[in-house]
């Protein structure tokens, strides 16, 4: 196995190479980057998968909808539609994406979702149509070069942070771990409740060794009660575990420790589920003697609850787990830093 991954070195040299040279073609001002009027703040990672990015834009909504009239923008990936798309009640994880969907459904008309590949063409037409919008959140957005945001926040995971990871394909980095200097702020993701003072410090050296001296915050992810979506109200202690998230492990050790998990059904990031996956659940629990519900997250739940899924929804005791998003320590901080770029000029 060893041996076969040192042969992916040569192509992470490759890979390396390319992406320095397109951000060098965008520092040089030979690549255009725009910037807008309004306040873009951009919520982005170093590596491919899940960091955390949907639960920091959350925490960014909660803070900042009631005093700015915000709007999020992302590109929808795995949307079966093109183009600039406005949520509404009649899209689905297959119009719009399901992290987007997740958005809409939870503060529904509170803020706008928008979906484009273009973020370039949608900005501006996000404030034509919403003159009011002050504030656009930009997901999943450190290698979108062609938007320059007035605040770029850098989210990595502490179990797995970008400065021990390696370009692809050898490691998971989009790009070399020096791009953390385009951040202006780095919060480490999922963090254990008893982070000691030292390992923090430990950690925000070896992070502001290639970001620079920028804040850098710890955070850990809040479990809320699960809500049910299907067939039962009553939650038992007996579950089946349903998920297609990309960083599985927090999510795991939780329920483990808080649950007697029959099995986990684990299923690729963005999976899109299909009747014959909920046939296998479904087989899976006539087999089962003894009350059981079936814990999903809240990602997972916008994408089964497509139409042609329903009857499985009735017939299973289906619930969702939402997360939250919790700074361990210097919240206030970090908000102040957030309202500060909502009124500052825009960079040059």
């Amino acid at each position: 196995m060893k041996a076969a991954k040192l042969l992916l070195y040569p192509l992470a040299a490759l890979y390396n190479l390319a992406t320095h040279f397109r951000n060098y073609l965008y520092d040089i001002g030979h690549k255009a980057s725009f910037q807008f009027d309004v306040t873009v703040i951009a919520v982005g990672n170093l590596n491919v998968g899940g960091s955390g990015k949907t639960p920091m834009v959350e925490y960014l909504i909660q803070l900042l909808k009631k005093k700015r009239t915000v709007a999020t923008l992302s590109r929808g990936y795995k949307r079966e539609t093109k183009g600039y798309r406005l949520a509404s009640p009649v899209d689905s994880a297959r119009t719009i994406g399901d992290e987007p969907l997740q958005l809409f459904r939870k503060f529904g008309n509170e803020i706008k979702v928008v979906v484009s590949e273009d973020r370039v063409f949608a900005i501006p037409n996000i404030l034509q149509e919403f003159p009011d919008t002050d504030v656009i959140l930009l997901d999943d957005a450190l290698q979108h070069r062609s938007v320059k945001p007035r605040i770029s926040i850098l989210v990595t995971e502490y179990s797995k942070p970008f400065y021990k990871d390696f370009v692809l394909p050898f490691g998971r980095l989009r790009e070399a771990r020096n791009g953390a200097r385009r951040s202006d702020i780095i919060v480490v993701t999922k963090c254990n409740d008893q982070l000691s003072a030292e390992e923090m410090d430990e950690m925000t050296e070896a992070i502001q060794r290639y970001a620079g001296l920028k804040p850098v915050f710890f955070s850990r992810i809040q479990y809320s009660d699960p809500i049910a979506f299907g067939g039962q109200r009553k939650l038992e202690k007996n579950i089946l575990l349903v998920s297609g998230i990309a960083m599985v492990t927090s999510l795991k050790a939780f329920c483990f420790s808080n649950y007697i998990v029959l099995r986990h059904f684990d299923f690729p990031d963005h999976h899109r589920y299909s009747s014959t996956d909920l046939d296998a659940i479904e087989n899976f629990c006539k087999k089962q003697s003894q009350p059981f519900s079936i814990i999903t997250t809240e990602k997972d739940m916008v994408k089964l609850i497509e139409p042609g899924l329903g009857p499985y929804l009735d017939r299973l005791p289906w619930f969702y787990m939402p997360i939250q998003h919790m700074f361990l320590k210097d919240g206030l901080k970090f908000d102040e830093l957030i309202f500060g770029s909502a009124t500052e000029p825009a960079r040059n």
